[in-house]
């Protein structure tokens, strides 16, 4: 391109191509949109990009991304039910409030063991779970990690570390998942849903 500012439009779409689930096609897209858009949404997009750029931090318990010292679900008082949902990323905790069905409180990690990757015990969240566990009164623990090696590795080893501690530990059932069909099913799905059986 040889129009003024084009530098700026391809650097952008670069760094927009780097974005999870955006390659250099859909950047280029997205770029074009915006542009076309400038009045109504671009500026509005910096300006938020700015903002959260500037005040989002952890939340203090529980690892959430916030922009306050506490996140909505460790400020609400509701939500300190004795139950607490231990995942790995931000990601996971997002995907489980938008199915509305857990009404705990949360525990981010930041990440799984791994041996490969020289990722330990001390290099997660694993020791402010366990402080958790007194300081809230916490009665039950979810481990909601992802069905991986490491996932199942760290679901074990936090399994060990509250053995002994007086809470309950659990896991997500796993399996065929609704409106599933059986033949489009991988065979660890189909060896877990086996194993989860329950009675009619």
């Amino acid at each position: 391109m040889a129009a003024e500012g084009s530098d700026d439009i391809q650097a952008l779409i670069a760094l927009m191509a780097r974005l999870p689930g955006l390659g250099p096609r859909s950047a280029r897209r997205v770029v074009l949109h915006l542009i076309r858009r400038r009045a109504g949404q671009m500026g509005e997009l910096a300006r938020l990009l700015a903002s959260v750029a500037e005040h989002s931090r952890e939340c203090a318990i529980c690892g959430n991304v916030t922009d306050a010292e506490l996140c909505p679900i460790c400020a609400d008082p509701g939500r300190a039910n004795g139950e607490l949902c231990v995942v790995e990323d931000v990601a996971d905790l997002w995907a489980l409030e938008r199915g509305r069905a857990f009404k705990g409180r949360y525990h981010v990690l930041g990440g799984t063991l791994s041996a490969l990757d020289e990722v330990g015990p001390e290099d997660l969240r694993i020791p402010e779970l366990v402080a958790r566990i007194g300081d809230e009164g916490v009665r039950e623990v979810i481990l909601a990690l992802n069905a991986t090696v490491e996932g199942q590795t760290t679901a074990h080893y936090i399994a060990d570390a509250l053995r002994g501690n007086g809470v309950a530990v659990s896991g997500l059932a796993q399996g065929v998942p609704i409106g599933g069909e059986l033949d489009y099913l991988d065979d660890g799905t189909i060896q877990a849903a086996l194993r989860a059986r329950r009675a009619f």
